[in-house]
């Protein structure tokens, strides 16, 4: 139970900012409660999909430039679902998950079993992404470059809320579950064969690791947690369509949000969504106060700039940095990388 304690006060502490929210309102550092909310649930979103992207690349060492394959997936099919078969949206996320990561065990059987590494198998994914983007795009079903609107139907039973906190517990429900998750993973025989196909795949293989079958396992794993984050997205946003869905924009996402918080740890891709889009956002604001008028593609400056200097002063991310100087390290916060 202690190896939890540390991710249960985390949670505690995310499931009690809602109390926080009048006071950051009026301290002017949000335009109102919906401000914060929009703010708060996007970075949970992100941070699903990072979680899955870290437990194949993170603690795997199977870098993906193209998680938006699964993200995209995940959102269309709870779309789709429930705009064109009247699913219900509780049903449809489960199958959105399913379907996630089969595409996932797909890629990941075509991928592995041409023995593809590296960078080959980052610019698979990439090139699979696209490829997906461009049929989405191009597909009646998916309704093509106009995307698919799901109708506005307030109620539980359409996981759609007239409350944003509401929809923030339901995605931080979500987040909670992978965290711990992911903790037991770190804790178990599978968690430590990941870890050793990542730091040497052959010595690994050598010593009775299955690599493959646990390489697709992690694959697939990964995929239905990004896909779970899709459909989430598509909920929130209730309009999907293919440049949103399988976007270059969530790839990079994914990716950055491990690396700047900390790779192969738990909490690194939370630490890294806030980090990234936090800081993303408050340029935006900071310059709008200035200059009066927005600046397109600032917040990829910041991410730049922002991994620029973790790289360069914090290659461990930005848990490694607070490790390293021993901060909230008594709760076991920030733990070794890849939890062994």
């Amino acid at each position: 139970m202690k190896a939890y304690r540390s991710l249960l006060v985390v949670i505690a502490a995310l499931a009690a900012l809602p109390l926080a929210v009048p006071l950051l309102v009026g301290a002017g550092l949000f335009a109102g409660p919906n401000t914060f909310y929009n703010l708060m649930i996007f970075i949970l979103i992100i941070t699903l999909a990072a979680q899955g992207w870290n437990i194949a690349g993170g603690y795997g060492g199977q870098f993906s430039f193209g998680h938006a394959a699964f993200f995209g997936t995940g959102a269309y099919v709870q779309a789709v679902l429930q705009t064109r078969y009247g699913v219900n949206a509780w049903v449809a996320l489960p199958l959105a998950a399913l379907l996630g990561g089969l595409v996932g065990a797909a890629i990941g059987t075509l991928a592995f079993r041409a023995r593809l590494r590296g960078s080959y198998f980052a610019l698979v994914t990439l090139a699979f992404a696209e490829v997906f983007r461009i049929l989405a795009n191009a597909t009646p079903i998916t309704g093509g470059a106009a995307g698919t609107l799901v109708p506005l139907k307030i109620g539980l039973g359409q996981m759609q809320f007239a409350s944003s906190t509401t929809f923030f517990y339901l995605a931080l429900t979500f987040v909670a579950a992978v965290l711990l998750l992911n903790r037991a993973l770190e804790r178990s025989r599978f968690g430590a064969w990941l870890v050793a196909v990542r730091e040497n795949e052959d010595a690994a293989r050598a010593l009775g690791v299955d690599t493959l079958k646990v390489k697709l396992k992690a694959i697939t794993l990964s995929a239905a947690i990004t896909a779970v984050a899709g459909a989430l997205y598509t909920q929130k946003f209730l309009y999907i369509d293919a440049n949103i869905a399988y976007g270059a924009w969530i790839s990079v996402e994914a990716l950055l949000a491990p690396i700047v918080g900390g790779i192969g740890t738990v909490l690194g891709p939370f630490i890294g969504a806030v980090a990234l889009i936090g800081l993303g956002e408050a340029a935006k604001t900071a310059i709008h106060a200035v200059f009066g008028s927005a600046v397109p593609g600032v917040d990829l400056v910041v991410y730049g700039v922002l991994l620029i200097v973790v790289i360069a002063f914090a290659p461990r991310g930005l848990l490694g940095l607070f490790g390293k100087f021993d901060l909230f390290a008594r709760f076991g916060i920030f733990g070794k990388r890849g939890g062994r």
